[in-house]
């Protein structure tokens, strides 16, 4: 049975040797909680003031408080009397056998987190990257998901976003949409540059503010070649482009504007000798 006398003593000398250190690291503990609560809510108000974008500032600001109380409770461990080395140690192991196997996905998570916080692109902006091209239909803390213009859905790595080039075609608002038609040299340049005016003042999608450009890029014996660029809206693309040319064909008819004459082929024959 346990003597009362002696477990008094060893009671007090727990107390003598580890109450000290207890009370110093709850005290650690308390004081380290509310400087973390305050420099939490200073950097929501940073983030705020700055305009990070709302979808990532949960994330960034989880990761930072699971970073300071991991801290923090290490520290508390130190005051204890507790060796923090082997628990460090442990850690860093699991964060590198973590970090291996989720490489592929990591890379994914910060190319998303570098998205989201510098905005490259935006949902609805149409983009060009990786080889296809599309309108931004969401972005995702793993990935990007595209539409394309014939309705197929793409979804790219952030990875390979975030480190690779991407072509915003929407990014100023509006896009310009680059044509080339011919007609025959006889018809005249002034004759086919008003034709050509004439449907783009028509199209409904071309904007009305900005000038649009009918330029001769070409000349040859039988055709005048025009580069026709005409600005428009980045989801009026298709609209200008088809209504372009589908009315182009039509105002020539109307305009008597004739086609380029085929060029004649004159084949001479070299007599045989016997």
């Amino acid at each position: 049975m346990l003597d009362l006398t002696t477990f008094k003593n060893q009671l007090m000398a727990a107390v003598t040797q580890y109450g000290g250190k207890v009370l110093l690291a709850i005290f650690a503990f308390i004081i380290g909680r509310m400087l973390i609560g305050t420099i939490m809510r200073f950097l929501s108000t940073r983030m705020n003031s700055a305009k990070i974008d709302r979808d990532v500032q949960p994330f960034l600001l989880s990761l930072t408080s699971v970073t300071f109380n991991i801290m923090l409770l290490l520290s508390c461990a130190g005051v204890l009397g507790v060796q923090t080395t082997s628990f460090v140690a442990i850690l860093g192991a699991a964060g590198l056998a973590v970090g291996l196997a989720l490489q592929g996905s990591l890379a994914n998570f910060a190319g998303g987190v570098l998205i989201l916080i510098f905005k490259p692109f935006r949902v609805g902006d149409l983009v060009s990257a990786q080889g296809f091209t599309g309108h931004v239909e969401a972005i995702r803390i793993f990935d990007t998901v595209l539409l394309t213009p014939d309705n197929k859905t793409i979804t790219l790595p952030n990875g390979g976003l975030s480190t690779g080039a991407i072509t915003n075609i929407s990014g100023k608002g509006k896009i310009r949409v680059d044509m080339v038609f011919a007609a025959g040299a006889p018809n005249g340049v002034d004759k086919i540059r008003a034709s050509i005016q004439k449907v783009i003042a028509s199209c409904p999608s071309a904007l009305k503010d900005i000038e649009h450009d009918v330029l001769v890029t070409k000349l040859t014996e039988n055709a005048i070649f025009f580069d026709v660029r005409v600005w428009t809206h980045p989801d009026r693309y298709w609209d200008v482009y088809y209504f372009v040319h589908e009315h182009i064909s039509k105002q020539f008819s109307s305009d008597n504007i004739l086609a380029p004459a085929p060029a004649e082929v004159h084949v001479v024959m070299q007599p045989t000798k016997a």
